[in-house]
């Protein structure tokens, strides 16, 4: 158990407020996947966390982040370095790590080109940013009102809709190494064309219509967030939160997400 410091929000949980995952649980169900901490209890078996540690991690089953105090997975849990705050923290289990499982499913090597469709949001700016630790010709497509924040990673900006295969396309007149998609639907069919071999495109969002182009869903691995934290630890990503709201003010963080527009990453912070 933890005294929640602050807590992601991501677009599973507008997703599960909405009813678009079904419900497998009483209402009022608790919301938030990812939370940064101090730990006030450890449970029976737990012998890598102590009372006072400060840590951050996944939320158990049944337990959310948007609370004052929650229960962690033990085993999707990690250590809080001292040099990441509380709120950046809350940025990593779900967003961090799934930014490190997309950009590493699929082997490149420096000077291939990565495209990542949706690079404006809390995911996405994670990603431009490995690609460039990895040295790739990064290429995020995104709204024109995140031209800067995108263009701040070092990738290079695309403004997204109609037409935006055709701007890629100037860019790379050969075509992409791998796509990276967190948007989904009409927006990856768009852009598909672009890449190379179908097999590399990767989606967050949208895994049906990813395999219906011949590429996949993404998938979790175990070392994820244990790599991602040590490489925001060491200053060479940075989660972008960019949005900060009060527990009392959850529901406008979570309907900020919801929108699909959010520059950066959303906490909450109780």
């Amino acid at each position: 158990a933890i005294e929640v410091k602050a807590a992601g929000v991501n677009p599973i949980d507008w997703k599960i407020r909405a009813g678009l995952l079904g419900r497998h649980w009483d209402l009022p169900g608790p919301m938030g996947r990812e939370a940064s901490g101090v730990v006030t209890a450890v449970g029976e078996g737990v012998t890598d966390f102590a009372v006072g540690d400060e840590v951050l991690g996944l939320t158990a089953e049944g337990h959310g982040g948007l609370a004052q105090h929650t229960v962690l997975s033990a085993k999707d849990t990690v250590a809080k370095p001292e040099e990441i705050s509380f709120a950046d923290a809350a940025a990593v289990p779900v967003a961090g790590a799934t930014a490190y499982d997309v950009t590493h499913q699929i082997e490149l090597e420096a000077g291939q080109t990565l495209l990542i469709l949706g690079a404006g949001g809390g995911v996405g700016l994670m990603a431009t940013q490995i690609g460039k630790v990895h040295q790739f010709q990064v290429l995020g497509v995104a709204s024109d009102s995140k031209r800067e924040l995108v263009e701040s990673t070092g990738a290079t900006f695309i403004e997204s809709g109609e037409g935006a295969a055709d701007r890629v396309r100037d860019v790379a007149p050969d075509g992409v190494d791998l796509i990276v998609d967190l948007v989904g639907g009409d927006a990856l069919k768009a852009i598909a064309p672009v890449v190379k071999n179908p097999t590399n495109i990767i989606s967050t969002a949208d895994s049906a219509t990813a395999e219906q182009l011949g590429g996949a869903g993404v998938e979790r691995s175990t070392e994820g967030l244990a790599k991602i934290t040590e490489v925001i630890e060491y200053g060479l990503v940075s989660p972008n939160v960019r949005q900060r709201f009060s527990l009392a003010d959850a529901n406008d963080a979570v309907a900020v997400v919801e929108t699909g527009h959010a520059p950066g990453k959303v906490v909450v912070e109780p």
